[in-house]
């Protein structure tokens, strides 16, 4: 069985919040899904209507929810889109069921991702993504006197850190590894964005007394079962850190597999849009880090003009529009400032993992010439995550790109990728309204 929306939104980040509440206020009939048991994604990942407003982005995540709560959008929580079958039809899975879903228009939200960049050690216990670790501390994890070690690379570093210091966590340093020059350009763009001056300020208060360094990366981390140990450099010395866990993370990667195999046009690694975030596949937009690394102000904005623009106000659209230049503008900025330095190419030896589903060494897969032939001869991309991991890292490491993206988007049940459109098991009853 099917169900038929006239908006289907994918992704309840901040854009995609914003799109479903505005289209859903115009009175239409709209379906807002998400992978998460709930709204938010990962910048108001655990934030309740009840959390304090003093925590960064709660107020924007408190007004944007009492909006969406205010509707009659459809929300289909744990779910995940794994199929395109046709024109404005998609299949999506939870728990094992499936069922189609048709929309007139169609808003992508669906994120980014971490970029992760293999070293030697990098897949001790103990070693996690920067954005990771942070997802779970929020969702429990204890980090109270732990020993933390925070690099990589971008804004988020900062606020990672700050916020494991709040949960208790001993922050030896933080390692950015683009240089200064870099950082001071892209400081001088913020006097066009007062509020993450304000949110900078407040990063800054909260992480007072910790090392802050630029030019400086990860070199490896040592442990017999468990990290135990982190090797910093400068490019010119070198020095350790004895810890608990190392949150290394280097940027954002935008997740385009469902922009890709709906065929949407791709510029400079994200979807392209007109000014009202309409894709180069007609009736569908796309919103957030999937057009550039922005930022929640960024998100919010573009998800707002998608919403009006589904609901027939080209006007309001466009008014917004005239907005999001400087914004578009800071994402371009926040690219360039934290480009990825050469010398992290070469971090591997030959015998370090970088395809962890399948243990691939980086000695197998130099002997190859493609990512195409390293799928074909190592499996490289070709175990759970489907390349979403080791994908980014042999584009840096190798100047590699993936030419294609199949269904299954995620993995999924044999019945609900063999099923067809008009016999596919569950219906919007069993993916139920929450």
């Amino acid at each position: 069985m099917s169900s038929m929306f006239d908006v289907v939104v994918v992704g309840a980040g901040p854009g995609g919040i914003a799109s479903a509440a505005i289209a859903a206020e115009a009175g239409l009939r709209v379906c807002l899904i998400d992978d998460n048991r709930g709204p938010g994604g990962q910048i108001w990942r655990g934030m309740r209507p009840q959390s304090n407003t003093k925590r960064p982005h709660a107020r924007e995540f408190i007004d944007w929810n009492e909006r969406l709560g205010g509707t009659t959008c459809t929300m289909w929580a744990d779910t995940q889109v794994i199929d395109y079958l046709a024109p404005n039809t998609l299949r999506v899975e939870r728990d094992g069921e499936s069922c189609d879903v048709s929309y007139r228009k169609l808003i992508i939200a669906t994120g980014a991702r971490e970029r992760f960049l293999p070293f030697p050690g990098w897949t001790l216990p103990g070693v996690t993504g920067a954005g990771g670790l942070q997802a779970l501390v929020k969702s429990g994890l204890e980090v109270a006197e732990k020993r933390v070690v925070v690099a990589g690379t971008g804004p988020l570093l900062l606020a990672i850190a700050a916020g494991l210091r709040d949960a208790g966590a001993k922050v030896l340093a933080i390692y950015e590894q683009s240089p200064t020059s870099r950082l001071i350009n892209l400081s001088l763009t913020l006097l066009s964005h007062p509020g993450k001056i304000v949110e900078g300020i407040g990063y800054a208060l909260t992480l007072r007394g910790i090392p802050y360094r630029t030019g400086c990366w990860v070199t490896s981390a040592e442990g017999s079962t468990h990290l135990t140990q982190v090797t910093v450099t400068n490019g010119r010395t070198r020095w350790t850190h004895d810890c608990d866990y190392l949150a290394s993370g280097f940027h954002l990667v935008p997740n385009l597999e469902l922009p890709l195999l709906l065929g949407c046009a791709i510029s400079d690694g994200y979807v392209k849009t007109s000014e009202f975030q309409q894709s180069s596949v007609p009736d569908v937009a796309c919103v957030g880090e999937v057009t550039g690394i922005g930022g929640l102000d960024k998100a919010l904005l573009e998800g707002e003009i998608a919403g009006w623009f589904a609901a027939g106000r080209e006007n309001k659209a466009r008014e917004l529009s005239r907005r999001l230049r400087k914004f578009q503008d800071f994402a371009h900025r926040l690219d360039q400032a934290f480009a990825l330095r050469s010398e992290l190419r070469n971090l591997c030896q030959p015998e370090t993992i970088v395809c962890r589903c399948e243990d691939i060494a980086f000695s197998s897969l130099q002997r190859c010439t493609s990512w195409r032939e390293a799928k074909l001869h190592t499996r490289c991309g070709m175990g759970a995550c489907q390349g979403r991991i080791c994908g980014p890292q042999t584009e840096f490491l190798f100047d590699w790109r993936s030419v294609s993206v199949r269904p299954p988007i995620y993995p999924a049940s044999v019945s609900s990728v063999a099923g067809r459109p008009d016999t596919a098991r569950g219906a919007s009853e069993t993916l139920e309204h929450v």
